[in-house]
């Protein structure tokens, strides 16, 4: 048991809890991409069924166990032929924008629930009721809201295919554009390089996990502000 749980960054009493959270942002995240790519005259994602919320169409086996090893992974990358776009720029800027804007909605989402039934009394009653449950509730909306947001980080670093690196080549002028495209390739290798090197994962994927706790920590400071409550 403690040589598993080296391997994993998450520990696996928690396990359960960061899959079922995967499942729910993965699938929010790519069917996001799915839906506004639609809606603006592309019907690629349609036509392979991924304007749908059924986890089984977005999730990939290798990118979930990453994230649950190593802290970083991805789901299935939903096709988008920008050509069909009226404004192929603009509209291709908010299709990127979607699938991590729908991670930070979902951790915003999880974070007004939380405190709102917390201020209703709800909580104290499942904990005096069932310790039990109340525990593994806890666990879920911590995960649902820290997972979100790394998610939602993470989507926007520059690099392919992330969706930062989608955003950053539809703003860019056509030039840079170009060399951009020229380093596509090497994507792997970068990835491979945060992956292995500690002192490269210092300085890109470690970052991330401080910024989580200051971006939860405000989004409670809002919700117990709305709720006129004095915690959650």
């Amino acid at each position: 048991m403690d040589f598993l749980n080296s391997i994993f960054r998450f520990s696996l009493t928690e396990l359960p809890f960061v899959l079922l959270t995967l499942m729910f942002a993965f699938t929010i995240h790519e069917f996001s991409h799915a839906y506004f790519a639609n809606k603006f005259g592309d019907p690629t994602a349609r036509l392979l069924g991924r304007v749908s919320l059924n986890p089984a169409v977005h999730l990939d086996v290798l990118g979930t166990l990453l994230l649950v090893i190593a802290g970083f992974g991805w789901a299935k990358p939903v096709p988008v032929n920008r050509d069909n776009f009226s404004n192929p720029r603009l509209m291709g800027i908010v299709v990127s924008a979607a699938g991590p804007l729908s991670n930070l909605l979902l951790a915003f989402v999880t974070t007004l629930l939380y405190v709102g039934l917390a201020a209703t009394g709800l909580w104290s009653t499942i904990s005096e009721a069932n310790p039990n449950a109340f525990e593994a509730i806890r666990i879920f909306v911590n995960y649902m809201v820290t997972l979100n947001i790394l998610l939602f980080l993470f989507n926007l670093i520059p690099l392919p295919p992330l969706d930062g690196y989608r955003i950053l080549e539809d703003v860019a002028p056509g030039p840079l554009r170009r060399r951009l495209q020229q380093f596509e390739q090497y994507s792997i290798f970068i990835f491979l390089l945060i992956l292995v090197l500690p002192p490269v994962r210092a300085f890109t994927i470690d970052p991330l996990y401080s910024m989580i706790n200051v971006i939860a920590d405000q989004f409670f400071r809002f919700a117990i502000m709305l709720f006129g409550v004095g915690g959650a």
